[in-house]
């Protein structure tokens, strides 16, 4: 943790109370001899602040938020310590009532950030940079219509892997496996793994299966053919380009890591059970 005891408060007004809410972290955080500031936004901000200026970025919303301020945080190496107001917050494990002991055994020394595998992802034309960005969920390559297949071929580690027909393909992190990743069929990754998965969506053949490699691999997704719909790349749920047959997006390992002040232990093992009901046979 840096000296400095300043925290930026990124809060989404789209959220119910996320106002007040703000308040009342500003307070805690006061009280424990912090300066904070607040940053309230709907569906995105304005002008960006100095986000070096801080030593913590307190997000207050959901998923999307965290997954929106990691964008500007991680670059900066800026710690993030997510609140959950929404209704699930897998990652943002956090909450109103819970947040001020995390933030304490932090500031303690008593338990580590959680450092998340991020991806970096460029999509070129004819060898022009059509997009550059990061992501700390996942980057997918879809069909831009409704149910519509288009055709891509994969490379991994420069090598060619082969080609799919499916409606688009995800590459997540561990982070984002038990979002888009798992609703489409993959794995649930531990997310302090350093790994990422390749899932095809909707795959013409059954043959078509998850894939897991090694996070440091890097990936290529080559648009072969597109038909009657255009593609789509989609970074993290919010950011998105247009692509056309020969469009390439190359993904790789980010040079750094998003770092959560999360509760330490078994959180990720006690989100599946109390969020997504993986609780196991009840009467063994």
């Amino acid at each position: 943790m840096q000296e400095s005891k300043s925290a930026l408060i990124f809060a989404n007004l789209n959220k119910d109370d996320a106002g007040n809410a703000a308040l009342v972290i500003k307070k805690g955080l006061h009280e424990r001899g912090w300066q904070a500031d607040i940053l309230g936004f709907r569906g995105s901000i304005g002008e960006r602040p100095d986000f070096s200026r801080y030593s913590l970025l307190v997000t207050l919303g959901g998923d999307g938020t965290l997954l929106y301020a990691a964008s500007f945080a991680v670059p900066l190496g800026l710690p993030i310590l997510p609140i959950n107001l929404g209704t699930l917050g897998f990652i943002a494990a956090n909450k109103l009532d819970t947040w001020a002991s995390t933030f304490d055994g932090w500031c303690s020394g008593s338990f580590e950030v959680s450092k998340r595998l991020m991806l970096r992802v460029r999509a070129y034309r004819e060898n022009a940079l059509l997009y550059n960005g990061i992501a700390l969920n996942d980057i997918v390559v879809s069909s831009e219509g409704n149910a519509r297949m288009i055709r891509m071929c994969l490379y991994v580690n420069n090598d060619r892997f082969g080609h799919y027909r499916a409606d688009g393909l995800i590459v997540s992190t561990p982070t984002g496996s038990t979002a888009y990743n798992l609703a489409a069929g993959g794995p649930a990754v531990h997310p302090e793994i350093n790994a990422i998965i390749i899932n095809p969506i909707c795959p013409f053949t059954l043959a078509s299966r998850p894939l897991v490699i090694p996070g440091k691999l890097p990936v290529e997704i080559v648009i072969d053919e597109t038909r009657k719909s255009g593609a789509l790349l989609t970074v993290d749920g919010h950011d998105m380009t247009p692509l056309k047959k020969g469009d390439i997006a190359k993904i790789e390992k980010y040079e750094k890591h998003a770092l959560l002040v999360v509760p330490p232990g078994n959180a990720f093992f006690s989100a599946l059970r109390t969020k997504l009901g993986w609780s196991g046979d009840n009467d063994a």
